[in-house]
């Protein structure tokens, strides 16, 4: 029976709303956690192959631990079949290693503000495609317009008031790598829901960023990564990252097995807000109005959508 209570307690609003932002506040943290990543173990820009290296780290560390937590908590989990093992791999490969792939190569050709336009697409990705593979999620005229408050949020965040967006040209190695992290980010969600169905949330989030972390680490030694500077700080903000990865991920994959994939996927594009937010807060990077602005769109979204 506290098994059922608890799983619950997690379709509950204001406890899901709750969770929710404090998952996209958690995956916010990496932005200038990443930064920091960088410039102390001095990565350059250009370096994909060292970035690809230290997000596998990341990753498979962070893998490892919700798994040994998934243990400890002695989360019921029956040992996957075949067809559950093929969809573990799949869910592993598209929601780690490729999506992260694809992120840290677009990053590094981007300006940051462009990037997390094109990444947070992924949010409304998901919310499309959860309306077209689920019976339950219904594209409705209001989830239409949270959809656009949310994204009218993220793109004011976004733009230099005075100027339109940027005009950079469009590029293949950078908004093309981002706009595919994107979709990989979407169905990566959408393998969520299904494999947590199969298997236990936290046993599957763990398996997702062990073995995509073991993949890019692979994908950084071939690609020539190496950590040329590596120091007690670097360390420290590695483990930071795997924390916010283990927390973040565990958070977000358990609402998504217990919730509609629309109602939890809008807090998503929270994760940019705050990551400009923190990044003036941690990095001393200058606060603007816009932040609130766009803060507010961004709420108006989430609550449109998950307003019964």
């Amino acid at each position: 029976m506290n098994h059922h209570q608890k799983k619950n307690r997690f379709t509950q609003q204001p406890f899901v709303g709750l969770l929710a932002t404090l998952t996209a506040l958690t995956w916010a943290f990496a932005f200038p956690l990443i930064k920091i990543g960088f410039q102390t173990l001095e990565i350059s820009a250009d370096d994909t192959g060292t970035k690809t290296l230290f997000a596998g780290i990341r990753f498979f560390v962070a893998g490892m631990v919700t798994l040994a937590v998934a243990k400890l908590s002695s989360e019921k989990s029956a040992s996957p079949d075949k067809k559950t093992v093929g969809l573990l791999f799949l869910f592993a490969v598209v929601n780690t290693a490729l999506h992260y792939f694809f992120f840290y190569i677009g990053l590094s050709h981007l300006s940051g503000a462009r990037s997390a336009i094109i990444d947070s697409s992924g949010t409304f990705f998901l919310i499309i495609l959860a309306c077209i593979f689920f019976k339950n999620e219904k594209m409705t005229f209001r989830k239409t317009i949270g959809c656009l408050s949310g994204f009218l949020g993220i793109l004011v965040i976004n733009m230099e008031f005075g100027s339109v967006v940027s005009p950079e040209a469009f590029s293949l190695s950078g908004d093309g790598m981002l706009f595919l992290s994107a979709v990989c980010s979407a169905f990566g969600g959408i393998l969520t829901r299904i494999v947590t169905q199969k298997i236990a949330p936290l046993t599957a989030t763990g398996l997702s960023l062990g073995v995509g972390g073991l993949l890019l680490i692979v994908a950084g030694i071939v690609m020539g990564g190496h950590f040329s500077k590596w120091n007690v700080f670097g360390c420290m903000i590695l483990l930071l990252l795997v924390g916010v990865s283990a927390v973040g991920f565990s958070l977000y994959n358990k609402l998504i097995s217990c919730n509609p994939v629309g109602k939890i996927a809008i807090f998503n594009a929270l994760i940019p807000v705050f990551g400009a937010i923190l990044s003036c807060l941690i990095l001393g990077e200058p606060f603007q109005i816009k932040y609130i602005l766009s803060a507010l769109l961004v709420f108006s979204g989430i609550y449109i959508i998950n307003k019964v």
